[in-house]
């Protein structure tokens, strides 16, 4: 298990290779489809954005409710394949990582190889889990959209496995030609 802050992400993605286990620690920006259509347009228009992307991570995530006394409800990873259109222009401007669950697409793959970046995959059913590992939880955009907003998380030992590395491994297809071969 390899212990990681979020703004080391960076300067260790070399070392980073898909199947390592992670536990990363630090400051993620939940964001989902409706929050990635919104930060594409304010983009396109030249407007601030609600959180730099240079070095940032984003969690793929829509947090379900907050029971009182909790920092935040279950919080799951959601497919990432659904951000696929936007992620390469946000790799291009600085996005460190990703996390999420599923495949991506070859696009999403050229750019993290181009942008020495990596995508991590969550444990997709364990939310209620994961929210363990998430010590705090701000607003900081887009209330309107719920738990689709833009959230300011900070982690603990979030666990988390590299499913495509900066060198183009890549858990999904490395497991498929595994099991083709049998």
């Amino acid at each position: 298990m390899i212990q990681i802050n979020t703004t080391q992400i960076k300067t260790l993605s070399p070392e980073l290779h898909a199947g390592d286990k992670v536990l990363l620690s630090g400051t993620v920006y939940t964001s989902r489809d409706a929050a990635h259509k919104r930060i594409s347009e304010l983009i396109g228009s030249g407007s601030p954005l609600p959180y730099d992307l240079t070095g940032a991570v984003i969690y793929y995530a829509g947090p379900t409710g907050t029971k009182p006394g909790a920092v935040i409800g279950s919080c799951g990873p959601t497919t990432s394949g659904r951000m696929d259109k936007f992620s390469p222009d946000f790799l291009d401007r600085g996005l460190a990582a990703m996390i999420g669950k599923g495949e991506r697409s070859q696009s999403v793959i050229d750019a993290i190889i181009r942008n020495k970046a990596v995508y991590f995959c969550a444990i997709g059913g364990a939310g209620a889990l994961a929210c363990k590992c998430i010590k705090s939880c701000d607003v900081i955009a887009f209330e309107d959209l719920g738990c689709e907003s833009v959230k300011k998380l900070y982690l603990e030992d979030f666990p988390l496995t590299v499913a495509i590395d900066c060198h183009g491994g890549n858990i999904f297809a490395e497991g498929r030609k595994k099991y083709q071969k049998n």
